[in-house]
């Protein structure tokens, strides 16, 4: 029997590339195939492609152009409160610095006494005149108050500020008038006497505060000295000796004078404020209050020069 061949032939299937990657994909998933494939859009450029989730504004020259603007501008403010903050600690590192000189048993004092004169309340003029007259009130003590006083402007707490303010017045006000002359210091009582509004009254009383104060000024009285009975021509001949604390009605015309003529020289040179925010309201108001002192003075002077017993 014979044997036939048969010749093995085979027919090669065409493979097209879609036909062999689609066949590969679903066979052998690939792990490095993303599931979802970026959409990518051209820029009308044809140069860039806009990646998914970015505004169109960020491929905008000037969009981009202003937020460099704006972000240069945030650094800068950045900076500028940086400088500003460094500013108040070296503020405050010069406030603490004003009280080094002192002897710390001599500030503590201080402190403490200012403390009490914050907790009297109404008390407080008993307390400040207390203080005076037991010599208590010193430079130091302007100093603490002054201190608390500029810290509370920095932190603008405005009630402590002016509390502290009336206080540091009232205190500066009692220690001048400790160490003020005697002519000082009647200018400033006959000055307390006025309420604001009597002013006829209100001068009847420094006229009466003047002719006990000064000693009598007439011819008779210098050459008849007090308890000389003129009629029995008996008494003392001896002038009495001058005490330390008499007054001449020509020391105090003399110095109220001068005190005048130097406080409208400072007023000269002041230039009234004509804003209307707060600091320019408040300068005029204080100038108002000066020259209205002035007048008080002018008159209180006058009444001094044209005194008659």
């Amino acid at each position: 029997m014979e044997a036939r061949v048969f010749p093995l032939t085979c027919t090669a299937l065409p493979l097209s590339p879609a036909s062999s990657s689609s066949s590969h994909g679903r066979l052998w998933p690939s792990p490095f195939k993303p599931k979802h494939a970026p959409k990518t859009v051209l820029r009308k450029s044809k140069e860039e492609p806009l990646l998914e989730g970015l505004p169109k504004e960020y491929y905008d020259d000037e969009w981009q152009a202003r937020q460099r603007e704006k972000t240069k501008e945030l650094h800068q403010r950045r900076q500028e409160e940086d400088e500003e903050e460094e500013r108040k600690v070296e503020e405050y590192r010069e406030i603490g610095m004003r009280l080094k000189g002192y002897p710390e048993e001599d500030v503590r004092k201080a402190r403490k006494l200012i403390s009490s004169f914050i907790r009297a309340a109404e008390e407080v003029e008993e307390k400040i005149e207390e203080a005076a007259e037991k010599g208590e009130l010193t430079e130091l003590v302007l100093m603490v108050i002054w201190n608390r006083l500029d810290l509370a402007r920095r932190d603008e707490e405005k009630d402590v500020i002016r509390s502290l303010d009336l206080l540091y017045r009232r205190v500066e006000a009692e220690i001048l008038k400790r160490e003020a002359t005697p002519a000082m210091r009647l200018l400033n009582d006959l000055l307390n006497m006025h309420d604001g509004y009597d002013g006829e009254g209100w001068l009847k009383e420094c006229k009466k505060r003047m002719v006990d104060t000064f000693p009598r000024e007439d011819p008779f009285s210098i050459l008849v000295p007090e308890g000389f009975d003129i009629d029995k021509h008996q008494g003392p001949l001896r002038l009495p000796l001058e005490a330390d604390d008499v007054l001449l009605r020509v020391d105090f015309v003399r110095e109220v004078d001068a005190l005048l003529q130097e406080v409208k020289a400072e007023q000269n040179e002041v230039q009234n404020a004509q804003g209307l925010d707060a600091e320019s309201i408040a300068s005029r108001l204080k100038q108002q209050e000066k020259q209205r002192a002035i007048r008080l003075v002018e008159a209180v002077l006058d009444l001094a020069i044209n005194l008659k017993w």
